[in-house]
């Protein structure tokens, strides 16, 4: 019987876009969400004011700590909002014996105070909160139940001073002892010192001082010296850092939310690239920045393996991050396979060969790709694949034990796991290689539904139709990619048919000369220039080749100029 949604000659009509949930810090039970504050707010943990039009600082989702990115790693507090005791809370009341209840008594404020735990204004004309008899620090009063025992404890010293020791860079005998608190004497008594009682005076203050500061910083500073030195090994001499006017921009080659992909041509070298254009205000209003450098460490990995988009160069401006690539002629695969319905099983096979390579190689270096689809595979001039958009990798250096957690891919490709909010891992990758060789093979997608829950629900419970075109060790390889236990899937060392490069789907594959590009393409797409752009859609590279300015000064002023540090990059192999 056909299943539900299924017909033969629908087609993929559609591109379909990635989804990412946002991101929860989960730190001491914490549940920190990158947030976007209406009213002026200030630090609970460093006191300092959260300055910037976008997301500028975390709060937690449970107890409503305001703190900066940089300063929720330090926090040392369980949530009070949490029912759990974590090995570090108990550290600290047993090492530090640190549970020191404030004073807390109803306060009339006669000027502009802020609330020492969310970090907002205390409202109200009088008793419009409450303060510390000790220490001095004030709060709401809704605020008051969720305000640790650290009464007269400097939080930022005591966690840099942990650090230090965690580090082992402290003596041993300065390890012995508790680390000068600034606050607490030897029988554990609070005591403000001068700092503390400074941080947490009522008024205006330092604090609403900092908070009509100049914040115009040159966001481009870094980028004014046309030349760098020599960074990367293997360079001979200095090696060229480039710029927008480098560059002529010709055509659109796509678009989304994040910005553009444009065509565009290296002055007076007759050298045409793919220039990818992200927009600082949406990377950080998602809270995205960590991403687009993880997508730098892969696009500067990419050079190591021929099946990946490689980097020629990456820079900024105030308003945007710029990485430019190889351009890829031939266009991606939904814009062929849009052409001919679908592939037949030896082209099918051939781009999975490719594709299998790529990720193996990803995966070998701890990273999960986690946006594998039709139109992030390009074909160059020969007709071999390059994985593009690495937006979305997970690599191993952010994963818990190995495994990620973040709610994110292309709806029709997500694995059942990442839709049941368990930890996974590079598991997902083989189960979008089977919705992805179905697609090729047959044509449409293999889960269907009205609605994205519809769509879920077809992916945790549904079994894929199989056409009897199907050949018949392409469906046995079709269902072991979509076995939904991961640690069994084909791919995965756990499977029972063994590793994915001997299974019958692929016999009398040459794997090694697949990995050297060395096998012919079945297909060789019709390009008739380096800057071609006729295998892409018209809907895209019929529209206006321009970069949209960001009109709002005051938006460009509020942009953290370090968040986007040390991101300029020139591929030493392709510079000359």
């Amino acid at each position: 019987m056909t299943p539900r949604g299924f017909e033969a000659n629908l087609g993929l009509q559609r591109r379909r876009g990635a989804i990412k949930h946002a991101r929860v810090h989960e730190i001491r039970g914490h549940h920190f969400l990158a947030t976007f504050f209406r009213q002026p707010t200030f630090c609970s943990l460093c006191s300092e004011f959260m300055w910037g039009l976008n997301k500028q600082g975390y709060q937690c989702q449970l107890c409503s700590a305001a703190v900066h990115k940089k300063c929720h790693e330090k926090i040392l507090v369980q949530c009070p909002g949490s029912a759990k005791n974590t090995k570090d809370t108990i550290y600290l009341k047993e090492r530090f014996k640190i549970d020191i209840p404030h004073r807390f008594k109803q306060y009339n404020f006669k000027s502009p105070t802020f609330c020492d735990h969310c970090g907002s204004l205390l409202y109200g004309l009088f008793k419009q909160g409450v303060k510390c008899e000790v220490c001095g620090i004030n709060c709401h009063h809704k605020c008051q139940k969720h305000m640790p025992n650290l009464c007269g404890v400097n939080q930022k010293q005591l966690s840099d001073a942990l650090f230090e020791i965690k580090r082992g860079t402290h003596s041993a005998s300065t390890a012995s002892a508790p680390p000068n608190l600034g606050s607490l004497n030897v029988s554990g008594s609070p005591v403000s010192s001068e700092k503390q009682s400074n941080s947490v005076t009522n008024g205006v203050g330092q604090k609403f001082k900092a908070l009509f500061k100049n914040h115009a910083y040159g966001v481009d500073q870094t980028e004014t010296e046309e030349y760098m030195n020599n960074l990367w090994s293997g360079g001979d001499g200095p090696v060229k850092k480039y710029k927008l006017q480098h560059f002529n921009i010709l055509k659109v080659l796509g678009k989304g939310s994040f910005g553009k992909v444009l065509l565009v041509e290296l002055k007076g070298s007759s050298r045409f690239f793919a220039m990818k254009c992200l927009k600082k205000d949406v990377i950080l209003e998602d809270d995205d920045t960590e991403c687009t450098f993880i997508e730098r460490r892969v696009l500067i990995l990419s050079s190591e393996c021929p099946f990946l988009c490689q980097m020629f160069c990456s820079f900024q401006t105030p308003e945007y991050l710029f990485f430019v690539m190889k351009y890829l002629n031939g266009g991606d695969l939904m814009y062929h396979i849009q052409q001919v319905k679908k592939f037949d099983e030896i082209r099918t096979r051939f781009y999975a060969c490719e594709i299998i390579v790529a990720l193996q190689f990803l995966h070998t270096r701890g990273i999960i790709y986690r946006d594998l689809k039709l139109d992030n595979i390009l074909l160059d001039a020969e007709g071999h694949i390059h994985l593009a958009d690495f937006g979305m990798c997970k690599t191993e250096m952010n994963r818990e034990n190995g495994m990620a957690s973040t709610f994110c891919g292309t709806p029709d490709y997500i694995a059942p796991e990442i839709i049941k909010g368990q930890l996974y891992n590079e598991a997902v990758d083989f189960w979008s290689l089977g919705v992805l060789l179905y697609e090729m093979l047959i044509g449409q997608s293999p889960f269907h539904g009205e609605g994205e829950d519809e769509l879920f629900d077809a992916i945790l419970n549904e079994r894929p139709y199989f056409p009897k075109s199907l050949g018949k060790e392409a469906a046995k390889c079709l269902s072991a990619l979509f076995d939904r236990n991961p640690n069994t899937r084909l791919g995965m060392p756990e499977c029972p048919d063994g590793p994915i490069r001997t299974h019958a789907f692929f016999r009398g594959v040459d794997w090694k000369k697949f990995e050297q590009r060395g096998v012919t393409p079945p297909y060789k797409p019709t390009v008739r220039s380096p800057n071609d752009t006729s295998n892409f859609d018209e809907d895209f590279t019929q529209e206006k080749a321009v970069l949209t300015p960001i009109q709002d000064k005051t938006l460009l002023d509020s942009i953290d100029p370090e968040a986007f540090m040390n991101f300029s990059y020139t591929n030493p192999s392709l510079a000359n």
